[in-house]
């Protein structure tokens, strides 16, 4: 990995923007970072587009140098604490949503939002257009409330999309993350 960041992106509201063409199409080609703007589902990693990041990955690339994060038109750079504040006031569950994305992407997994989904996360093997997100990933406090009418909901839909229901559990202390993975069976 470099000792400088490769990308710059700018911080717009609760959004990062690559907007260098060649920038943009580049840190997609890392790991299925962000989202080129105006293309639903990218059928390559070359586009001539800006890129969107979401506020949890620009952390993560802020974390491994491989992105720059400025605003306003003076370009004033952002540092990791900084940027951490900026996400914690912007992000309700921030931080425990952060864990579970560094954890999962440090393993080896592409880890896109999974609002579709109802969930935070879908997860990746291998990537959009490579193969299909088996898991989404839900991320509760350890002392969050779920119900059985929760389960059987996040369940069937898990079902119908034909991937895997989990619930992540980080313990922001500890930095680690229970897992419960949820297997449904025809009786």
């Amino acid at each position: 990995m470099a000792n400088s960041p490769q990308f710059n992106a700018e911080l717009l509201g609760n959004r990062l923007i690559v907007w260098d063409y060649k920038q943009a199409s580049g840190l997609y080609k890392l790991g299925f970072y962000g989202k080129p703007v105006g293309i639903a589902k990218p059928k390559s990693a070359e586009f001539e587009t800006p890129l969107m990041v979401d506020l949890i990955e620009g952390f993560y690339l802020l974390e491994k140098r491989i992105i720059r994060i400025y605003k306003g038109p003076k370009k004033r750079g952002i540092g990791v604490k900084r940027f951490h504040k900026y996400a914690e006031k912007a992000y309700q569950r921030f931080n425990l949503d952060y864990l579970v994305y560094k954890k999962l992407r440090n393993h080896g997994y592409v880890v896109l939002p999974g609002i579709k989904f109802g969930c935070e996360f879908a997860v990746y093997e291998r990537g959009p257009g490579i193969d299909h997100a088996p898991y989404m990933i839900s991320v509760r406090a350890s002392g969050d409330a779920i119900t059985s009418t929760d389960i059987v909901r996040a369940g069937r839909l898990a079902t119908s999309v034909r991937k895997r229901f989990i619930i992540a559990i980080p313990n922001l202390t500890t930095e680690t993350v229970h897992y419960l993975m949820f297997k449904w069976f025809k009786a």
